[in-house]
């Protein structure tokens, strides 16, 4: 059994999606810290040619609370259609706007105002849309020492789940080892994404942008090609 564990994240890369197309399950952590530096609200679309953030506002809460723990901005209710505003926008001519529009609305249109839960929901919209067969398993409902951390937890996950191999993305190469896994029974992987290019209109090709810029100018069976061209190393 093939097992990956990563942070939630809203519409992220389509690096994402391959990691979770690589895998028989993967674990989606709820239990752990939220950071305002990393991409768990955020991501980027196209607009005008170049990259431009986007964001999912959240209610105050402590630097400490975990990502089940925080919430969505009351403000949201408004700001949500000024982003849907945003992407139809950028993405009207599209070629493939039409189909996939309808799939960008129901993630963002998500009544449950949870952080984890509004991007749980969303990842598995696009899992079932793109009909990548893997499980998708919240942490904390894993019956696995969650005070662990790093690499431990990791292992430790991984045994609960019968897991004889893990795979992680290449970033964390510098992270693991690979024999402190085998040592454990675990063979450890990293995957590595193949170039990925198309057409976005008539500008310069901007890279890595959220999958909804990947489905939005590629139809369903080509960004299916896409979440084969990785790399195990």
């Amino acid at each position: 059994m093939k097992v990956a564990i990563m942070q939630p994240y809203f519409l992220p890369y389509i690096g994402y999606f391959q990691l979770i197309n690589a895998v028989d399950a993967f674990v989606v952590y709820d239990n752990i810290q939220y950071t305002k530096k990393g991409w768990i609200n955020r991501n980027r679309m196209l607009s005008n040619g170049k990259d431009e953030m986007f964001s999912i506002p959240l209610k105050k809460d402590s630097d400490f609370a975990e990502i089940y723990q925080r919430s969505l901005s009351d403000s949201w209710n408004s700001d949500k259609q000024k982003l849907m505003n945003k992407i139809k926008s950028n993405y009207q001519k599209a070629p493939f706007y039409k189909e996939v529009i309808p799939l960008i609305s129901a993630c963002i249109e998500e009544m449950d105002h949870n952080l984890f839960n509004f991007i749980f929901k969303s990842i598995q919209q696009v899992v079932h849309y793109l009909d990548i067969p893997t499980q998708l398993i919240v942490s904390s409902s894993i019956s696995a020492n969650h005070s662990l951390k790093s690499a431990h937890r990791v292992i430790d996950i991984c045994k609960v789940l019968g897991a004889k191999t893990y795979i992680n993305p290449i970033g964390g190469v510098d992270l693991y080892d690979k024999e402190f896994f085998q040592a454990e029974g675990i063979q450890l992987h990293f995957l590595k994404s193949g170039e990925i290019q198309y057409k976005q209109y008539d500008n310069d090709f901007v890279a890595w942008l959220s999958i909804m810029d990947v489905l939005m100018f590629n139809d369903k069976e080509k960004v299916k090609e896409y979440l084969l061209n990785v790399k195990l190393i």
